[in-house]
């Protein structure tokens, strides 16, 4: 059984992944943390306002918390000799640089999108940017629920990302044309944002040719998809040697496997 602490315990994310883990036999929350502090005790684990004060024996951090909590948790985690999952997003640039470091004395798991389906189809897409470029147009449509503070979302960018690694750096990012008058240039990769309602999380990359259109899409159809991939993520983690690990570990871990 994989025993968590679980960062961010009362978020939404954070209630999601202990719901998930208390019908799960194969993993276990034994502790957790957050700033926030019910007046009833809402889980029948302890939960601690400083993560420094966790008094329980734990295998792994999960961590869905806020941009500047992560640092304290990512420092604890290096000084219990414990793995981490960081599934917090919009990190500083102090932030990422530290993980990078801590990553040399445990293991870190981070990842643009937690979901596992979304990290096929950044597989996907990388096959696909190396059989159809440069003979298509490539552009990026991303949905969002309208209380979503970023655009484009870091999933968006990190599927441009892909594309750019795939095609040499050619290719420009273009958020916006509405102050452009002129036609579509060839080294444009173009990343739209839509903003509605409760959209958990939609993407679609499209590959467009003169005579015929490929796409690739994922749609979240709620955020239990997220906390399902924080918990493999957190049971892949254990016993890892220190390093740095993301969800196409896992994805690829999973084909060698077939």
């Amino acid at each position: 059984m994989t025993r968590i602490f679980m960062h961010g315990v009362y978020g939404r994310m954070g209630s999601a992944i202990v719901e998930m883990c208390s019908h799960d036999p194969s993993v276990e929350i034994v502790a957790g943390a957050d700033i926030f502090s019910p007046e009833k005790p809402k889980y029948d684990f302890p939960v601690y306002t400083n993560v420094s004060e966790c008094e329980e024996d734990f295998d792994v951090i999960i961590d869905f918390s806020t941009a500047t909590a992560v640092p304290a948790v990512v420092e604890f985690a290096a000084s219990m000799k414990k793995p981490i999952v960081i599934c917090t997003t919009a990190l500083t640039d102090d932030t990422n640089r530290l993980i990078l470091d801590s990553s040399k004395k445990i293991p870190i798991f981070k990842s643009a999108n937690m979901s596992y389906g979304m990290n096929v189809v950044f597989e996907l897409v990388k096959e696909a940017t190396k059989l159809l470029y440069p003979n298509v147009d490539i552009e990026i449509v991303e949905a969002h629920h309208n209380r979503k503070i970023d655009a484009p979302s870091g999933t968006a960018m990190a599927i441009a990302d892909i594309i750019a690694e795939e095609t040499n750096n050619e290719l420009e990012y273009t958020y916006e044309r509405h102050s452009v008058s002129k036609p579509r240039g060839k080294k444009e990769l173009g990343i739209s944002s839509i903003r509605g309602g409760n959209i958990v999380g939609e993407h679609e990359v499209m590959f467009i040719a003169e005579e015929e259109i490929v796409k690739i899409s994922h749609s979240a159809q709620n955020r239990t998809v997220f906390a399902r991939g924080a918990i493999m993520a957190a049971s892949f983690l254990v016993g890892k040697e220190p390093g740095f690990y993301s969800m196409s570990d896992v994805v690829s871990e999973a084909l060698q496997s077939k």
